[in-house]
């Protein structure tokens, strides 16, 4: 789950992982212009992107409760063990749709707790660094989830190669070109869904790709809460809309009984969104 912040005593924006990898999918469609590249190839690219995050599919149905906010645990604060195997059960779930996009998911996966491959500077609100960090206790657990991951993408890369269509796909530069592009939707879609209006403000994405030979910085602006400008701007559109999806819910009191699980809970409230504007500087 996404869990945005909010002013003190208003209502959280609440959000699936499916609600943010659609947020992702809207920006991976419109990527692309003069300047930047598009995704390629497009169809598979677009289908990742808004898939790089369903092995959450399972936990989203029914989180767990945060005694300490009152809200759904957020990604960063869900226990371990059902963190740790959604982690693997992305990569498992694309692996299923195609070898290409189970390899990317894959790095994804690695990526999250080794500082995205160097490639990404953004920050959780909550958590110290980029890389996602655990308790001594979770080491070994981690250790041979990422080295089972290192083994899938050594496998699915083996594959590819194989296959005189998919070849060209795992050349490092294309292969690395794409892994940024995700990063570049997912730590984006990560500024609006989990931080709200009031504490956002610039942000420099680093290491966008022009091409598979180059990458560009680019600078986010905030305008207002709703409006945002991009220097440069990689999309195709003169102006992109993106829509967010999710549920305002206020924190439950403490000692709250909640009969039914709390997916029960949170399929009894309202579905809502919040729109946003990105335009060029």
């Amino acid at each position: 789950m996404m869990v945005q912040t909010a002013f003190e005593n208003e209502p959280h924006f609440v959000m699936t992982m499916k609600d943010h990898t659609d947020f992702c999918a809207q920006m991976a469609r419109a990527y692309g212009n003069d300047r930047f590249e598009r995704l390629d190839p497009l169809d598979e690219m677009v289908h990742l992107v808004s898939k790089h995050d369903c092995g959450w599919d399972f936990y989203d149905a029914d989180p767990g409760l945060d005694p300490d906010t009152g809200l759904p645990f957020t990604m960063i604060r869900t226990p371990t063990p059902y963190a740790m195997k959604t982690n693997s059960g992305s990569p498992d779930a694309n692996e299923r749709f195609s070898a290409y996009s189970g390899l990317l998911s894959s790095m994804h996966t690695w990526g999250l707790y080794n500082k995205r491959y160097g490639y990404s500077r953004f920050v959780v609100p909550t958590r110290s660094g980029v890389s996602i960090t655990l308790k001594p206790e979770f080491e070994q657990m981690k250790q041979e989830m990422l080295q089972g991951e290192l083994d899938r993408q050594a496998r699915l890369k083996e594959e590819l190669l194989q296959n005189p269509q998919t070849a060209a796909l795992v050349a490092d530069k294309h292969l690395f070109q794409n892994y940024k592009q995700l990063q570049f939707f997912d730590t984006m879609a990560l500024y609006f869904n989990t931080r709200h209006g009031g504490q956002r403000g610039d942000e420099l994405y680093i290491h966008v790709p022009l091409s598979a030979e180059e990458d560009s910085d680019v600078m986010l602006r905030k305008i207002d809460e709703a409006t945002y400008t991009l220097d440069p701007f990689p999309f195709a559109v003169d102006k992109l809309k993106l829509t967010a999806r999710g549920k305002y819910m206020k924190p439950l009191p403490a000692g709250t009984q909640i009969s039914g699980g709390l997916g029960k809970t949170l399929s009894q409230i309202a579905d809502d969104r919040q729109d946003y504007l990105l335009m060029p500087a």
